[in-house]
This record gives C-alpha cells, sequence and structure tokens, in this order.
C-alpha cells in the first residue's frame, strides 16, 4: 500500500483531515505529520519531519498545506531530496509530477475550496513522472 506523508500548520487543519480521509477512502495508506488542532503553531514544525520521512522512503510522497502554501513550500524544499510543487489546479498538479516529479503536493489551504482541493489531490495521484528530457532537469537541481 502506497504510504502518503501529510503535514500542515493550523491554516491547513481542515483540509489536511478532509484530504487524508479521501485519501484512505482511496486506498492510499495516511501518515499523519500534524498539526492535530486548529490551535497557532509553526509549519515548519510538521514540514521537516514529514520530509525527512519521503527523503528516507519511509512514506512515497506527501501533501502538505498551510494558508498560503508559500511557507511550508519553502521549508521542504530546503530537503535536498523534496521537490515540493504549490499546486491550485489539477493541471498545475499534474504537470509537476509529469515534468518535476514532485514528490511532495503543496495547497493553498485559506485560497482553495475542499471539492477544488480534491480535483488537486486526485490529478497529482493520477500523474505519472515522464523522465526522458524531465529527468535531466531534476538532476540538476540538487546542490552539490
Amino acid at each position: 500500500m502506497t504510504k502518503i506523508a501529510f503535514a500542515s500548520d493550523h491554516a491547513g487543519y481542515a483540509l489536511k483531515n478532509h484530504l487524508m480521509l479521501r485519501a484512505r477512502e482511496l486506498g492510499y495508506e495516511v501518515h499523519d505529520f500534524g498539526t492535530f488542532s486548529e490551535e497557532s503553531c509553526d509549519y515548519p514544525d510538521f514540514a521537516h519531519p514529514a520530509a525527512d520521512a519521503v527523503e528516507s522512503g519511509e512514506c512515497e510522497f506527501g501533501i502538505a498545506m498551510c494558508g498560503t502554501g508559500n511557507g511550508i513550500q519553502m521549508t521542504l524544499n530546503k530537503h535536498q531530496g523534496i521537490r515540493a510543487a504549490l499546486c491550485w489546479q489539477p493541471e498545475l498538479a499534474s504537470l509537476a509530477k509529469e515534468h518535476n516529479n514532485a514528490n511532495f503536493l503543496v495547497l493553498p489551504a485559506r485560497f482553495i475550496t475542499r471539492d477544488m482541493a480534491e480535483k488537486v489531490m486526485d490529478a497529482y495521484l493520477n500523474a505519472q513522472f515522464e523522465g526522458g528530457r524531465h529527468q535531466r532537469r531534476i538532476d540538476k537541481i540538487a546542490v552539490k
């Protein structure tokens, strides 16, 4: 069973719980790295453990969210093995996986409806990395 790491701050808490339920319904195993309430918190406290889980192979990929998506995406992308893509439309999510092999989907919780978030997540989950010229570009991302 494919394992997905989920992480959010307080602004993304409700959407995270909604998407985790949907992921379970679709047959995925969900690992919740927090937060665990709507109490104000700091997204790096949850993003770093989720990123570590994806980098180590504990989880195959991740889905994360905060108010705008920017903060948690910036934090995730500090990890050399993470390619986190901020997406708010299904086409962006598909292309993030197909062309960039994004291993984290990031959503802007305060700027997206639950319905659209589901569509974005579904597009990401159903997309496949195309490889080829895209792999060459990905190989140039990491700072050595």
